[in-house]
């Protein structure tokens, strides 16, 4: 069975420093993946790389069977990959409202797809402060108009990256409740995460980043029946 995401030997640098040497991964219908590691290891240049943000100089990156490395991000994001991007980025002179439905679509014909109501109805904050702007939002509704913005594009796989980085612990709870529910209605993720715990309650699959290449990939059981790699490579 072709994965819906398949990462072949990625190598990736900026400028005359490589970052990632070798990096494959994969993700198929419905599956949780992790990315894990310390800062500068290579997991947000390995997302980078999968949105079209940075060309690899070697490898492939394909989507269902279609090849993606060499396109231009807008192109990768019209193949059903959403992003939240690390420090949210969202439209800071744009509203709630303007936010959510600026790249609005339903590209692959969803049968269920994600629409203002379905978002409101994750985040009801997001309701109540529907006419306020980007700017004049908490970090923790900013996180959530992020993840609704990139729902409303109506991925077929979505990456997280440091979702719940600098949130209060009920916001954080909040979130973690939202990926829990993305997973039950069988929408892929990869999401990268500083907080262990809820990665291995949530993900099927991790994969360990250091310094660029991948040195352990395995499922949560394996992972907590090893309790030294996190201690190796991750510091907890």
């Amino acid at each position: 069975m072709t994965p819906l995401l398949q990462v072949e030997a990625i190598e990736t640098a900026y400028g005359s420093s490589q970052v990632l040497f070798g990096v494959s991964l994969s993700v198929a219908e419905g599956e949780v993946l992790t990315l894990i590691g310390r800062n500068g290891m290579g997991k947000t240049t390995t997302v980078k790389t999968i949105m079209g943000l940075l060309a690899p100089k070697a490898g492939t990156v394909t989507m269902a069977g279609a090849p993606l490395h060499g396109r231009p991000a807008y192109r990768v994001a019209r193949s059903g990959l959403g992003l939240v991007p690390e420090g949210r980025q969202i439209f800071p002179n744009l509203s709630v409202r303007e936010n959510l439905v600026a790249t609005a679509g339903n590209r692959h014909r969803q049968a269920a797809p994600w629409t203002l109501e379905r978002v409101y109805a994750m985040f009801p904050r997001l309701r109540e402060r529907e006419r306020n702007l980007g700017a004049n939002l908490s970090g923790g509704e900013q996180q959530m108009l992020a993840i609704g913005r990139a729902l409303m594009t109506n991925p077929r796989l979505l990456i997280l990256d440091e979702a719940t980085e600098g949130l209060a612990p009920l916001i954080r709870a909040e979130i973690w409740r939202c990926l829990e529910g993305l997973k039950a209605s069988g929408l892929a993720l990869i999401v990268i995460d500083k907080n262990i715990g809820p990665l291995l309650r949530l993900a099927d699959r991790h994969l360990i980043l250091e310094k660029g290449r991948v040195v352990w990939q395995g499922r949560s059981d394996a992972l907590r029946a090893e309790p030294d790699l996190l201690h190796r490579y991750v510091g907890v």
